[in-house]
């Protein structure tokens, strides 16, 4: 598959993701995180701070399909979606190391975040390399 049509791919799946979780945040927060055993409660400052990165999750994923689709819009598409897919898992990897073993859906998470991660990465790594490379810069080796 060539690069720019693995990265648009890259970038729907990053994208629709990131938007459908963000939403789901945003607008049924109890619903999204039950699905995780995480019971909420009712304190509007806690509903707040989860509302608040789901919504910029959200708008992170919006980001992403606008890459997916326009080529204009690809390059900070995908660094929006290597900022999200490699920075959840950091910090699910960090909680793992201090807090111990969450639950299976959200150690599910952090695989399918890294997968996607890996997807988004496999996808600009022959432009960056090739980018990179002294033939890229007129150089020879």
């Amino acid at each position: 598959m060539p690069s720019a049509r693995l990265q648009s791919v890259a970038l729907g799946v990053a994208g629709v993701s990131a938007l459908g979780v963000g939403a789901a945040i945003v607008l049924a927060p109890h619903a999204f995180y039950a699905g995780y055993g995480v019971p909420l409660g009712s304190d509007p400052s806690l509903l707040s701070e989860l509302r608040a990165p789901g919504a910029g999750l959200a708008a992170f994923g919006a980001v992403m399909l606008a890459g997916a689709l326009r080529r204009a819009m690809r390059e900070a598409a995908t660094v929006a979606a290597l900022c999200v897919f490699l920075g959840f898992p950091a910090g699910r990897l960090v909680g793992l190391a201090v807090d111990g073993v969450p639950s299976t859906g959200i150690v599910a998470a952090l695989v399918f975040e890294l997968a996607v991660a890996a997807l988004c990465l496999l996808s600009v790594a022959p432009r960056a390399w090739r980018a990179g490379s002294p033939e890229a810069h007129g150089r020879a080796l």
